[in-house]
């Protein structure tokens, strides 16, 4: 069965938005193996200085490349990555599964973003549009994108 990890920079403490990523993870089970990873943020002070923040991007890259599953279509998501529709989501995941990986990990960067480094390391770079969204918002958007990706594959009506 094909797998599929989230990794989540940062900590969410909302049960609403906890329930939400739930819901989705449980609907994914019908499609693949699916689970959330939450890595913690390395905490900065009020008003970092540019150095600061590169430094703690740096220290959650390497915890971030832990976790990654050896062999993994890798993405990350980010505001300059790619605009896919859903579809085109769809597509790229079933392009994944017929190329012999059995496993795909996706990447939401904490809340000063993430290291270069680990945006040229991705297969995929991905974005869902150039606004700013919360963290913990933006985690249940993933996941269900990612749902639908899995319901279009499988010519489920939930997208219409």
């Amino acid at each position: 069965m094909f797998s599929m990890t989230l990794i989540a920079v940062g900590k969410c403490k909302e049960k609403f938005y906890l329930d939400a990523v739930r819901e989705y993870e449980k609907r994914l089970g019908a499609y693949c193996k699916f689970r959330v990873l939450e890595l913690p943020e390395v905490l900065l002070g009020e008003n970092p200085s540019p150095s600061e923040i590169e430094n703690a991007l740096k220290k959650e890259a390497e915890t971030v490349r832990k976790h990654i599953p050896k062999g993994a279509f890798f993405c990350v998501f980010t505001p300059e990555g790619d605009l896919l529709s859903s579809e085109d989501l769809a597509k790229t995941l079933g392009k994944v599964k017929v190329s012999g990986k059995n496993e795909a990990c996706f990447l939401i960067g904490s809340s000063f973003g993430m290291a270069e480094e680990l945006k040229k390391e991705a297969n995929l770079r991905l974005s869902m549009g150039r606004m700013t969204f919360p963290h913990h918002l933006f985690r249940v958007m993933a996941t269900e994108q990612l749902y639908r990706a899995e319901a279009i594959q499988a010519g489920s009506r939930y997208h219409k």
